[in-house]
């Protein structure tokens, strides 16, 4: 069931859309809005049952974020657009991509994961640790349910096939951090996977677009001044 995604928009020319993490917001890229908006549309997105955006009833999967997207790009009349995503905003970026490529001329995948594993165990475990607790709590207090939900995203998603990864055609950025939650040889294999794509570990962390902003901002801005022309030609 479609809903209307709160979005914050800067800026005009080419759409380049903000997808933040799991239990986030479109806040986390309040020093991206400041940056890119000087040359871009940017537009950050609040994902369904995040930060303004309602829950709604349909499913709280990566896919149905994913279809959320598509409705709200339809719904402001955008066709064509640049991807920037974070942890599971760049998973929600890459499932889109892979579902309607027709819609993004670029693509930057921050912190994703194709699956569970990807993820460093001494972060995931108490992730799986913290969906049990919150799946007890759930059967007694209704206010448990969501951070039951917000947890089992990390915990069950996603399911991407490496393999499926080369039907991406557009020019793409993957960027992590040295210290990434993400391991490191998993983010090369997602960059490795694309046919075309290019990689960049920044210093810092999973948070490094926040926490290093300035390398990260710098990074992208030359990942899509590079890629311009090539990401309108893409098909």
């Amino acid at each position: 069931m479609e809903i209307a995604l709160h979005c914050e928009q800067r800026g005009a020319g080419e759409a380049l859309i903000l997808l933040h993490g799991n239990g986030e917001d479109g806040s986390y890229f309040s020093a991206q809005l400041d940056y890119f908006s000087r040359n871009y549309r940017v537009i950050a997105v609040d994902t369904r049952g995040h930060g303004k955006s309602p829950r709604g009833q349909a499913p709280f999967t990566l896919e149905q974020f994913a279809q959320d997207l598509k409705d709200l790009l339809d719904s402001l009349g955008l066709s064509r657009v640049s991807l920037l995503g974070f942890s599971d905003g760049a998973n929600i970026a890459l499932l889109f991509t892979l579902r309607w490529p027709e819609y993004v001329c670029r693509l930057i995948l921050n912190g994703g994961n194709l699956d569970p594993k990807g993820v460093k165990a001494g972060t995931q475990l108490p992730i799986c640790a913290g969906y049990a607790a919150a799946s007890l709590c759930a059967r007694f207090a209704k206010g448990a349910v969501f951070h039951k939900e917000l947890l089992g995203l990390m915990v069950k998603q996603p399911h991407i096939d490496p393999a499926g990864l080369r039907a991406v055609r557009c020019p793409t950025l993957v960027i992590a951090g040295e210290r990434d939650m993400i391991r490191q040889e998993h983010t090369r294999l997602i960059a490795r996977s694309i046919p075309g794509a290019a990689l960049a570990i920044l210093p810092g962390d999973h948070f490094v677009a926040r926490r290093n902003s300035e390398v990260f901002n710098r990074t992208v801005a030359d990942f899509l001044a590079k890629t311009g022309d090539e990401g309108e030609r893409a098909p």
